[in-house]
């Protein structure tokens, strides 16, 4: 495990971690009731919106694009892609988070299913890895994962791949596991919409911001439509 970067580049950068229509299944779980379209569909217009949460925390972003195939696929192409590396989920997020580490002195991982997301959460993160000492940050997910990780150092890819991920207990073990010699910041909790029973559940996230952007004023009128017709 190393050391803070000694010399970072300007900003936090954050990476969105997407998969691509067409390339990878979207949202099993959701398309299996709502139907394939409409999983796609979540998956676009979420990760937009995480997109622009970044844009108005001004920081630098990035998609995180699972296949090699879709790096130049039209969705990811109004902003800067970085490959995830083949292997389990652990592995990628190693690749990710330890090349832009080295690129920006520290970095942010997010999904694209956080579109209640708000640009305070990115600057308080990105404020809180300012600086040498080695520091990490957190936002646990209700479901016990954790939809935000960042840090100002790299972690060893194999201490990465050592947690089980998708579990009730994943935060926990990620916290025990990942770095204990680096001081923690935790965020508020979060829903990461995997099921369909989670989308009433973001939708009421989204309708608490008190100063939502166009995308999530968009989203919530879709999240609404969709659970009229699932109703």
């Amino acid at each position: 495990m190393s050391s803070a970067n000694p010399n970072p580049a300007p900003a936090c950068a954050v990476a969105i971690f997407v998969k691509t229509p067409g390339h990878s299944p979207i949202k099993t779980r959701l398309a299996a009731v709502l139907g394939r379209e409409t999983a796609e569909d979540w998956h676009r217009r979420a990760a937009a919106c995480v997109a622009e949460v970044g844009g108005a925390a001004g920081l630098p972003i990035y998609w995180a694009v699972a296949e090699a195939g879709g790096l130049d696929h039209p969705l990811w192409r109004n902003l800067p892609r970085i490959g995830q590396p083949e292997g389990s989920l652990g592995l990628r997020m190693a690749g990710v988070h330890t090349a832009l580490v080295r690129r920006h002195g520290s970095a942010i991982l997010v999904g694209a299913d956080l579109p209640q997301l708000e640009p305070h959460h990115l600057r308080f993160a990105a404020d809180w890895l300012t600086g040498e000492a080695s520091r990490s940050v957190l936002g646990p997910a209700h479901d016990g994962g954790f939809w935000l990780f960042g840090a100002n150092h790299a972690i060893d890819a194999g201490t990465w791949d050592s947690v089980r991920y998708s579990r009730s207990d994943t935060a926990r073990e990620f916290l025990r596991s990942v770095d204990t010699e680096c001081a923690w910041e935790m965020l508020e909790p979060l829903t990461d919409l995997d099921e369909p029973d989670d989308l009433g559940r973001v939708l009421a996230e989204l309708r608490a911001i008190n100063e939502p952007l166009p995308c999530q004023r968009r989203l919530i009128d879709w999240l609404a439509q969709c659970l009229e017709r699932a109703a």
